[in-house]
């Protein structure tokens, strides 16, 4: 219950009721409601400032993640772009010159994008330069990836291609060395057995027994399996592709047949006399792009140095050919 108040009247000598007027009443209720405003809006500020609501404090736990992840996407861009430029150099400077390609120019390799804004999408937001720039990191990277993925499958052709041509070149004695008697003659000038003139040789000479095995000294197709050449008797040619033909010459009889496939080391024929030959012994030649070619540089696949050096000693002697 509220107070009631009482002044005292002089005049009628008595104690009067305080009757408050309305106007007063309003008054106290405004300045009570204005204070009780402000102190609201003070106390929410306040609030605000120090205490985070549930739904702040779930922005603010997304915001982190989304840090967290961003630094995390960089940190596997900055790998990746470690590793590109890794296996970029070796591509360069390992690979492409051992398979005698031409290197990829840098700036094909990191090429960035011209021409309509690709991003535009990604503009007028709050951290849009940031969003652009990793964007734009990722598209560089994923287009080095790509330049990098189709020169690997060129090298990839590049090594079947090599791998075919070494195993194409003719690479090893046609004679085993424990089949062999002696190389007989070697390429150069040489003295004719039947007519005692001085004339080129076109190819070396292995003195064997009749019968001696001849093997294929790279892989290829047999070209021809005859004795239609003047001279040669039975021989046999070997298409090996890369530009590269062997012949073998003054064979007893074939182990081979015309348009067959062979490979190093396959039995192709057996050591004879045949066509103008003066002893048993095998007659080999190479041919490069139609023209012969010293075989002595075609045996680092079956002898050893001091083997090798052994029969480069022998084919560099003027003697007297078999042939």
């Amino acid at each position: 219950m509220s107070k009631v108040k009482y002044y005292y009247d002089s005049e009628s000598l008595s104690y009067k009721k305080i009757e408050r007027k309305k106007r007063t009443t309003l008054k106290y209720a405004f300045v009570f409601i204005l204070g009780a405003a402000l102190f609201g809006f003070l106390f929410v500020f306040i609030a605000s400032q120090y205490i985070e609501s549930p739904k702040e404090r779930a922005l603010k736990r997304e915001l982190q993640n989304s840090q967290l992840q961003f630094e995390l996407l960089n940190k596997k861009m900055a790998e990746a772009e470690a590793v590109l430029t890794d296996i970029a150099d070796r591509d360069n400077n390992i690979y492409r010159v051992y398979f005698e390609a031409n290197p990829i120019p840098e700036e094909q390799r990191k090429a960035g994008f011209g021409g309509i804004n690709r991003y535009k999408n990604l503009e007028g937001f709050d951290n849009s330069k940031l969003i652009i720039e990793s964007n734009k990191r990722l598209d560089i990277l994923q287009k080095q990836i790509v330049v990098q993925s189709k020169s690997l499958d060129e090298i990839t052709k590049l090594a079947e291609e090599k791998e075919k041509l070494l195993a194409a070149i003719p690479a090893i004695q046609p004679v085993s060395n424990k089949e062999l008697t002696r190389m007989a003659s070697g390429y150069g000038m040489r003295s004719d057995p039947f007519t005692k003139v001085r004339k080129m040789h076109w190819g070396m000479d292995f003195t064997a027994p009749r019968g001696t095995p001849i093997y294929a000294s790279g892989d290829g197709v047999v070209e021809r399996a005859d004795n239609g050449s003047s001279g040669y008797g039975n021989h046999i040619r070997i298409n090996h592709g890369y530009g590269y033909v062997s012949l073998y010459a003054h064979l007893y009889k074939y182990n081979v047949k015309k348009n067959q496939k062979v490979q190093r080391g396959d039995l192709i024929g057996f050591v004879g006399s045949t066509g103008r030959s003066e002893a048993p012994h095998l007659h080999y030649e190479i041919f490069k792009d139609g023209q012969r070619i010293n075989p002595i540089n075609f045996y680092y696949g079956s002898l050893t140095a001091e083997e090798f050096n052994e029969l480069l000693e022998h084919a560099s002697m003027e003697n007297q050919s078999l042939d």
